[in-house]
């Protein structure tokens, strides 16, 4: 004894209502909202598929530069922005080159093992990097690309990266594995100096 009453019943939409219906075909739901001019809902950004803009008296650009851009709202203080201008290049280390710029040095040799997919290594590269700054004439950085240089990886068991090895007038001495913190490279490059 079921009645077929439906569970919502259709609400009728004409052009002069105050209604927008934001129904698309390719969306599993309409969504009705009313036009409002108030200022709570005008305060909330609007949605436009993946991307939200917030309106356009709440943003004013102060300053833009190649170093830095700095935003500033009215309710709140300024959003700054810095980017490096520069990063530091580690020169690159590969199965050919080995043996003369690693094996055949002379004193301590740091050697990063990485690969361009590896979120860790890209973590590490520029702490790596301050401690080439760091160390410069005291200890020779180098970096390994184990995807390009792979007899390498695999000679001195890489397993995991990124790998920190030091060598030492052409013997392995010591190994980090993972992105650490700089501390704990720098605590290791100290041993061999």
């Amino acid at each position: 004894m079921a009645s077929a009453l439906p569970l919502h019943p259709p609400m009728p939409f004409s052009s002069s209502s105050r209604l927008k219906s934001s129904f698309h075909r390719s969306s599993p739901m309409a969504v009705a909202l009313p036009h409002s001019s108030s200022p709570f809902l005008s305060s909330f950004p609007e949605f436009r598929g993946l991307r939200i803009q917030m309106p356009s008296s709440k943003l004013s650009f102060v300053s833009m530069s190649s170093r830095s851009a700095r935003v500033s709202r009215r309710s709140g203080g300024p959003v700054v922005c810095e980017a490096q201008e520069a990063t530091i290049d580690i020169p690159a280390v590969t199965d050919q080159t080995w043996q003369s710029l690693v094996l055949e040095t002379n004193g301590p040799v740091l050697v990063e093992f990485w690969a361009p997919w590896c979120g860790p290594c890209r973590m590490i590269h520029p702490v790596v990097a301050e401690l080439s700054e760091q160390y410069a004439g005291k200890v020779k950085f180098f970096k390994l690309n184990t995807d390009e240089s792979p007899s390498t990886a695999s000679k001195y068991g890489i397993r995991s990266i990124p790998t920190i090895m030091i060598f030492e007038n052409g013997e392995k001495k010591d190994a980090v594995i993972g992105a650490v913190p700089k501390t704990t490279l720098t605590t290791t490059i100290e041993k061999f100096l």
